[in-house]
């Protein structure tokens, strides 16, 4: 397989590498070395002989390469001879009368060639090598041949069969000390993802990387054929592969060749008394033909079985054989399997019952292989077994309103919400489907999954209502709602139904019903109530959940403790443990594409709160490859999302918002309010102040959340947003003013009666919102945000506590009042922007510094977005009037002040401030005065 001009990157071959070329180097008494690099085809030998040539090439070698021929009658020592001609043109002078005189003469020359230099002597394909040549290793690698020389070949294994000469010559060649043979395995996974990422070039998906893997069985040759494949586009396997596959099979004895084709055909790995079953051989010409198959290297053998070095020989091999000939083997795989004694491998018997034609035998083992998956948390498989079983029922069959039950439940499991609604609807359409209360149920936890949470709440309120809803039911209803109802924010309501839920569940509910209403309870008590209390129902949950083993109620339990630990009750590091901890326990129940996924992202915004934005990143890199979707997509994206806006990364943040709104129809507050108020953040960081304005009100007016927190946030980033604004000479909202007043005194009103830790959050967004008015109301006051400051740094979230450091400084600044206290808080807070990646924030800081003169730290330029020389060819645009408005802009002043010290009106200033924004290209009063500065 080996093929020269288009090879991909040397993959996982380095260490490979330097340890041939230290052998050669490493010549025994009589001057000699040999490396002889075994394997099988594809695996990579020719090229690692090709770079070993060229590094040692020049270095005190002289280097020969010659390849032998798979030709019965080649010519005595024609890799030598072909080497020869390639080096000068000739063969060895004369001709030999006695293959003796033929080695003396071959050896002179090779020592002219060699001169002073080691002679590095290089064979492909050595398996193919003529006796003479055989002979000639031996000669020279043994002293007699007076040749300073190194040999380098490569052997194919799968052509040492039986008694092949060149064993015996290798078995020779080991007792020198100067001999090594190296045998080279395929690629790992890992290292076969990284040659298919360096050929199709950029992100490759995990999944499609290690199908190539998987396909390929790490085989560098073929790893690199399916790459360039997946690289172009083309789904088919290649005409080159398919040839060299085709044709080693033919190669094969005729028994072994019957041997591959059926284990092609099963599933690995294959016992021996299974494929005894499926072959018709007797014992002694089956383990002949299975161990040629295993000497050709297209069988591996292990306690476990036989399977396929290449699961692309199956590929290939499917393509050969007539429909009726594969239906006739799959079917010997099926009764051979129902023969064995023991349990039966329902897997397996399904598989080879529906591949060979017969569903109605195929139905019953795959019934009980989706009910085995599910017994051990398999919910991926029981999903593909429940689907498979659907298509092998028809709509008369009466058996289908089971199966469309099972199958809409796994597809839930998996995360496939909108599959299991449309599964519903179905069954919900069939003559024998189940009561109007179950239903409703299963539609509204359908429905709440998929980010529904408005619809979900009426389907469960219906459930409620039905005539045939039981007490079981009703609790199991109860405690959902309960749930959902917390997911919107409403958490007196989520109390009622909570233990209305327990109630019923301590007489007729499930453990489930349990745990829910437990953890839905405790998270709205510790918020409204008593943290320790409700922390304690939550406890509770997770240790009945813990005690239950199922997925369902261990990931309730963890996502509503980790949850209410790192959000309103602010012990982050606990929370994210927690999260970090239910993950890994959650991944392993076979749920990590809903419930891990979820645990991860409240780990991530828990490490954004902390300021360890990096490994927040990677936390979310990490549940990214579970592909959630639904509601589960939606965290994540929004925990992502957060990250984007604070790193700057305007594009995609807007795409991960999109997403978010595109995914929800009728979201929670819980959903809704954090996509609204990132809306705002990235708005502002883009001086778009109107869309900032625009996403707060529409927050403010649909949200019916008592959820203090997400109200404070929201309320924040409003007044901000105001304060942005204003400061920009652009009006206020006088509108918006009102209604965010009127917020901060609900939040004053509501938190009295909060427990001091949800308090000590709250008020933390208070101290922000009151010094964001202080800033609208051109007050110029640094106490506001020394108090925001202070109470941020108690609850140790950096980020909150920086902006108020900068806001202070600035204002303390443009006062001229504390200079060195609002110098250290404005190096303190560039410090934290910088370590967290916080660009934006960073560059707005600089911003300041420059307007005051204050040194940061010597890397500051780097984060500076202009230099002297552009900043002074743009103030050459501005005229001397706007040159002066800019000037004043630059020192902190306000549109009133400006137009009091140039003695005109605050429009007129209002004016030429628009000019002068469109003639520097910025959006900010903070952008216009940096490029003021860095010109000045």
């Amino acid at each position: 397989m080996a093929r020269q001009g288009d090879d991909g990157p040397l993959v996982g071959r380095t260490g490979t590498l330097a340890d041939i070329q230290s052998n050669l180097r490493n010549v025994g008494p009589g001057g000699t070395a040999a490396v002889f690099v075994t394997g099988e085809s594809g695996v990579g030998k020719s090229r690692l002989l090709r770079e070993a040539a060229d590094a040692l090439r020049g270095t005190g070698f002289s280097v020969l390469f010659g390849t032998c021929l798979d030709i019965g009658d080649a010519s005595p020592l024609h890799p030598v001879l072909q080497a020869l001609r390639r080096h000068d043109g000739s063969g060895p002078a004369g001709t030999a009368d006695d293959a003796g005189a033929l080695l003396e003469r071959v050896s002179r020359d090779l020592r002219t060639i060699a001169g002073d230099q080691q002679l590095l002597l290089v064979l492909d394909d050595l398996q193919w090598a003529d006796r003479s040549t055989r002979q000639l290793l031996l000669y020279l690698l043994a002293g007699l041949g007076d040749v300073r020389v190194s040999v380098l070949a490569a052997i194919r294994a799968e052509a040492l069969h039986g008694t092949h000469p060149l064993r015996r010559v290798l078995a020779e060649l080991r007792r020198l000390r100067s001999v090594r043979v190296v045998d080279l395995a395929p690629l790992d996974q890992e290292q076969t993802r990284e040659l298919v990422t360096a050929i199709v070039g950029g992100t490759v998906a995990l999944e499609d990387a290690d199908r190539v893997y998987k396909r390929s069985g790490g085989n560098p040759f073929v790893a690199e054929e399916l790459s360039r494949d997946l690289r172009d586009g083309r789904v088919e396997l290649s005409d080159t592969l398919r040839e060299i596959f085709l044709s080693r099979v033919d190669e094969l004895p005729p028994n072994a060749h019957t041997v591959v084709h059926a284990i092609a055909a099963g599933v690995e790995p294959i016992e021996h008394a299974v494929l005894a079953g499926v072959v018709p051989l007797p014992e002694d010409q089956l383990i002949e033909a299975v161990r040629a198959a295993v000497t050709h290297r297209f069988v591996a053998s292990d306690r476990d079985g036989y399977k396929l070095r290449h699961r692309l020989v199956a590929e290939v091999l499917e393509q050969e054989v007539l429909p009726a000939e594969a239906a006739s083997l799959h079917r010997r795989y099926a009764e051979t399997l129902e023969s064995l004694d023991g349990e039966p491998d329902n897997a397996r018997l399904a598989f080879h019952w529906q591949q060979a034609g017969e569903p109605d035998r195929a139905l019953p083992p795959v019934v009980a292989a989706a009910r085995a998956a599910e017994r051990m948390y398999g919910f991926a498989e029981a999903h593909r077994y429940w689907t498979i079983a659907l298509q092998l029922s028809t709509d008369t069959d009466r058996r289908r309103t089971e199966l469309l039950g099972h199958a809409a439940e796994s597809a839930h499991q998996c995360g496939e919400h909108l599959l299991a609604l449309a599964r519903l609807e179905e069954l919900a359409g069939r003559p024998d489907a189940p009561g109007q209360s179950d239903l409703h149920l299963r539609r509204a936890r359908y429905l709440a999954a998929a980010g529904r949470s408005a619809t979900a709440e009426v389907e469960y309120q219906r459930a409620l209502e039905a005539p045939d809803c039981t007490p079981r039911r009703r609790a199991s209803a109860a405690a959902y709602l309960a749930e959902l109802l917390l997911h919107l924010g409403r958490y007196a309501d989520a109390n009622q139904h909570a233990r209305e839920a327990l109630e019923l569940a301590a007489v007729n509910g499930a453990t489930t019903d349990l745990v829910r209403a437990s953890a839905a309870l405790g998270f709205s008590a510790a918020f409204r109530e008593d943290p320790d209390a409700g922390l304690a129902v939550i406890r509770q949950a997770v240790e009945i959940a813990e005690r239950s083993g199922h997925p369902d109620d261990l990931g309730v339990a963890y996502l509503h403790l980790a949850e209410l630990l790192a959000g309103p009750l602010n012990s982050i590091e606990e929370g994210v443990l927690v999260a970090r901890r239910g993950a890994d326990l959650l991944a392993a129940r076979g749920v990590g594409r809903t419930y891990q996924t979820r645990l991860l992202a409240i780990a991530a915004k828990g490490l954004f709160r902390n300021g360890q934005w990096a490994e927040a990143y990677a936390v979310l890199e990490t549940a990214m490859r579970n592909h959630p979707s639904g509601a589960d997509a939606v965290e994540l994206l929004l925990a992502r999302s957060q990250l984007w806006v604070g790193f700057g990364e305007v594009d995609n943040a807007r795409r991960d918002l999109d997403a978010v709104a595109t995914l929800l129809a009728g979201g929670g507050a819980r959903h809704v309010l954090p996509m609204l108020t990132l809306r705002a953040g990235l708005a502002m960081w883009q001086g778009e102040h109107a869309e900032a304005r625009a996403a707060v009100q529409r927050g403010l007016t649909e949200t019916r959340s008592d959820d203090l927190v997400l109200m404070g946030v929201l309320a924040w980033h409003g007044l901000r947003a105001e304060a942005e604004a204003y400061v920009a000479g652009q009006p206020n909202d006088h509108g918006a003013l009102r209604r965010l007043r009127t917020v901060m005194e609900r939040l004053v009103k509501g938190v009295g009666d909060a427990p001091p830790a949800v308090r000590a959050v709250v008020d933390g967004y208070l101290d922000l919102c009151t010094a964001e008015l202080s800033r609208v109301e051109d007050r110029q006051d640094p106490e506001p945000w020394a108090r925001a400051a202070a109470t941020w740094d108690r609850r140790q979230q950096p980020y909150p506590a920086a902006y108020s450091r900068l806001r202070h400084a600035e204002v303390s600044l443009q006062r001229r009042i504390r200079r060195p206290a609002a110098i250290t808080g404005l190096r303190q807070a560039y410090a934290a922007a910088t370590a967290m990646g916080a660009r934006p924030f960073a560059n707005e800081i600089i911003g300041v510094a420059q307007r005051f003169k204050v040194t940061l730290g010597e890397d500051v330029q780097a984060l500076t977005p202009a230099g002297p020389e552009r900043a002074a060819d743009e103030l050459s645009t501005l005229t001397g009037r706007e040159r002066e408005v800019l000037a004043a802009v630059a020192e902190g002043l306000t549109n009133r002040e400006i137009g009091e010290l140039l003695f005109i009106s605050e429009r007129t200033v209002g004016v030429h401030l628009g000019h002068i924004f469109d003639k520097l290209q910025v959006r900010t009063r903070v952008q216009a005065s940096r490029v003021f500065l860095t010109a000045a």
